[in-house]
């Protein structure tokens, strides 16, 4: 002992290191249901979507009118497919459609998901409002945009030039009537795709906004930092349903436009409707139909692997 105090020998530290097999480092998979819970929904899948499919794909080896027996024509029909122009212009005025939609959708979606997530009474009551184009038909809603966009009686008489267009004549001009497609679509389905950005941005905790605001990082920024990479799953998933959801629009211009002026609005699912119930060339519609398959599955392939959603890794399931 001495007078600053008692001097106190070490313990000599003895580090073990032990060896864990990598696999054991990997997160635990967590036990999913048996095919058997799964068997209901594959058997509807089969009878209602690949039974169907299969007959398509049939049908486009065939000359069928509708009516009688189809008859065997090999690839025919295929080979008509690159000589039929409105067709290569159904294709360019439907990847139009999908971008205008994507492009019109997926940031208003965002935005009003993501205020509607908020604790605030008044956004809970203004969201049920705006959810209300969910409870109508596309037919309703078609029918009534085309009364609305009349360019006689309409609205749009009224207020078309307040956005610069004086005759309110939108959908009558072959510049203007693709582009009042997209709104009236994205009308319909933008509460949609709000929905689940609100439920996803519900999930985001509160916690990560208490530290950047500890942090000083004001709204812009925290959506820019926490909002937008918590909510990056879900912005794939609408995308993909944006993108293959452009690819099916039917009733919906052949309500408001029937596919003019002109061909200004024909799309593929259109133009496979005019091949098919109003040619009467069922073999020749089946090739459009099997085309629009393969495109809708290709894009949906291409986005889900080049975001790395196939190795999404949630807590959740889908989320």
């Amino acid at each position: 002992m001495s007078d600053r105090g008692v001097l106190v020998p070490r313990r000599r530290e003895v580090r073990t290191v032990v060896l864990i097999p990598a696999a054991d480092l990997r997160p635990a998979r967590r036990e999913r249901p048996g095919f058997l819970w799964a068997a209901p929904a594959a058997v509807f899948f089969t009878i209602f979507g690949i039974v169907p499919i299969a007959v398509v794909l049939y049908l486009s080896f065939t000359t069928w009118n509708g009516l009688g027996t189809p008859e065997w024509a090999g690839l025919t029909n295929w080979r008509a497919l690159p000589d039929d122009a409105d067709a290569l212009h159904s294709i360019r005025v439907t990847a139009q459609l999908t971008l205008f939609c994507w492009l019109i959708q997926t940031p208003l979606s965002l935005l009003l998901g993501v205020w509607a997530a908020g604790p605030q009474r008044n956004r809970a009551i203004l969201s049920t409002l705006f959810f209300l184009p969910l409870l109508l038909s596309t037919a309703a809603i078609a029918l009534t945009w085309l009364s609305l966009l009349d360019p006689n009686f309409g609205l749009a008489a009224s207020l078309g030039s307040y956005v610069g267009v004086a005759d309110g004549n939108f959908l009558g001009d072959d510049s203007r009537a693709l582009y009042a497609v997209a709104a009236v679509i994205s009308w319909q389905f933008v509460p949609f795709h709000t929905l689940l950005y609100q439920a996803a941005a519900r999930q985001i905790p509160a916690s990560m906004y208490e530290v950047a605001e500890i942090d000083g990082a004001r709204t812009i920024r925290q959506f820019i930092s926490i909002t937008l990479p918590q909510l990056r799953n879900t912005i794939i998933a609408s995308s993909v349903l944006v993108v293959v959801g452009s690819l099916t629009y039917f009733e919906s211009i052949l309500l408001l436009t029937n596919g003019g002026p002109g061909t200004a609005t024909r799309v593929l699912p259109l133009h496979m409707y005019v091949k098919g119930f109003v040619g009467f060339d069922m073999g020749y519609a089946s090739v459009l139909a099997v085309l629009l398959v393969a495109v809708g599955t290709t894009l949906s392939v291409l986005i889900v692997r080049s975001t790395g959603y196939h190795r999404m890794n949630s807590d959740r399931e889908g989320m």
